[in-house]
């Protein structure tokens, strides 16, 4: 057990632990659940860790709301920008690297060290790509008239993101990230077991440059929270990564109904250490199409 592990669970002789209970991360700030609702953690050794706050389906919209209103700014940020401020992240999470470990170890992580550099890594790879992805994405199209025709891609919205259940840092890095770096916002609901390494992202987003509602974090049942967002007529987009395929049909249909962009639930959870290529990138943008005519 590491240092930080035991002083989480443990005080010393004569002491009284001081237990936490954590909150959301919603609009930039951490407010408790509406619900008042809290649930408790436990390490994979049955250890008591602390209280998560469990979002209730007015916590999804008042994340959704937040998302929302942050989005515009966020997708007019350039390129650049928005490189810069993921790199940031990135920076932060690696001076809190100690407590990523620790909190991957309570997990059960196999190799807690090693995922978290590998979270550390894929942030500043996805910080690579801001300012790639449109040269990449977008194209000059051949057009038999006297016009100049180009698409590019644009942002589709808000996303709602399932995290996955058992990657608690890298696979939720994964899903977070791509959706972020195209101007995209985001409401993320946690592992519901390993919600840790969740909430000390959150307070990494905290206190890096990312603007207050760019990524919102419920903590809680996913099965309780995931129908609403995917019903929910303000919501563009939906990943799916950490449903239960048993239940995922249903949040498909849920979404249909607003015409959302979904990208499915894999049958298995990924190999999270592959190479994560451009299929989250692209997985949440429009492509825009502009006809300008040439000559007089």
């Amino acid at each position: 057990m590491t240092e930080s592990s035991r002083e989480r669970s443990s005080a010393p002789p004569g002491r009284i632990a001081v237990r936490k209970t954590y909150k959301l991360y919603i609009g930039g700030a951490f407010p408790r659940s509406e619900s008042g609702r809290s649930y408790e953690v436990s390490a994979v050794d049955g250890r008591f860790l602390a209280n998560a706050a469990q979002a209730s389906r007015k916590d999804a919209r008042d994340a959704v709301v937040a998302a929302r209103k942050a989005q515009p700014g966020w997708a007019k940020a350039t390129a650049y920008n928005r490189g810069q401020v993921l790199y940031r992240v990135a920076e932060v999470l690696e001076g809190r690297r100690a407590q990523f470990v620790a909190d991957l170890r309570d997990a059960g992580s196999p190799d807690a060290e090693a995922e978290v550099d590998a979270a550390i890594d894929r942030w500043v790879w996805y910080a690579g790509w801001t300012d790639k992805v449109a040269a990449v994405l977008g194209t000059v199209n051949p057009v038999a008239g006297p016009y100049f025709d180009f698409s590019a891609p644009e942002p589709t919205g808000v996303v709602a993101v399932l995290a996955p259940q058992r990657s608690a840092l890298l696979g939720l890095v994964s899903t977070v990230a791509p959706v972020i770096a195209t101007g995209n916002t985001c409401v993320v609901v946690a592992s519901t077991d390993r919600p840790l390494p969740a909430i000390t992202l959150a307070e990494v987003l905290a206190t890096s440059d990312l603007p207050g509602g760019v990524v919102n974090l419920l903590t809680g049942s996913t099965p309780e929270i995931a129908p609403w967002l995917a019903a929910h007529a303000d919501v563009n987009a939906l990943d799916l990564t950490g449903a239960d395929p048993a239940g995922a049909v249903e949040l498909e249909i849920a979404a249909a109904q607003t015409v959302k962009r979904v990208l499915p639930a894999p049958a298995a959870e990924p190999d999270w250490s592959a190479d994560p290529g451009l299929r989250r990138l692209s997985a949440f943008l429009e492509t825009k199409t502009v006809w300008h005519p040439l000559g007089v």
